[in-house]
């Protein structure tokens, strides 16, 4: 089986919320994508709640487009600690961390549920499964602690 590289890096000496850059592969045509960990909580220590991540997670598939170019995706991890994000070209982990952090504080301070995309039956597998209130009330424990942009120290940006 294929090696994947977010399951080589110690999830017992990071110190989360951090950005770091997982991998940057080349296609044939010399095309680059970028995958970033966008790790919110501690690994092993906690999880977001299923509703309040599955709201961050249609808040930042547009609000990380408005702020980074390139973004192809912004999918959560299955442990619930946090994302992948998948670019055209590569970012420096200071952008996408300032670009997270925007997000988040956006998401804290400002969003209603108006804002919220895709939270019919039409438009969202699961659309039962949302609470703004949950995901204001995470943005707001992950904003407190800071976001670096190194998994292993604390460079807060």
């Amino acid at each position: 089986m294929a090696k994947v590289e977010s399951f080589t890096l110690d999830h017992t000496k990071v110190k989360a919320p951090y950005v770091c850059l997982i991998t940057v592969e080349t296609g044939a045509q010399g095309d680059k994508i970028a995958n970033y960990d966008l790790r919110l909580v501690q690994p092993n220590e906690n999880a977001i709640p299923t509703a309040g991540l599955h709201t961050i997670e249609h808040l930042l598939a547009g609000l990380l487009r408005d702020r980074l170019t390139g973004v192809i995706d912004c999918s959560p991890f299955g442990c619930r600690t946090g994302f992948h994000l998948i670019t055209w070209g590569e970012h420096s982990t200071t952008e996408v961390a300032q670009a997270l952090k925007d997000a988040l504080i956006e998401i804290r301070d400002n969003i209603q549920w108006s804002d919220v995309q895709g939270t019919t039956i039409e438009s969202c597998g699961n659309y039962r499964d949302h609470s703004l209130f949950s995901a204001k009330e995470w943005c707001r424990k992950i904003l407190s602690e800071g976001i670096s942009d190194q998994p292993f120290e604390r460079h807060l940006v």
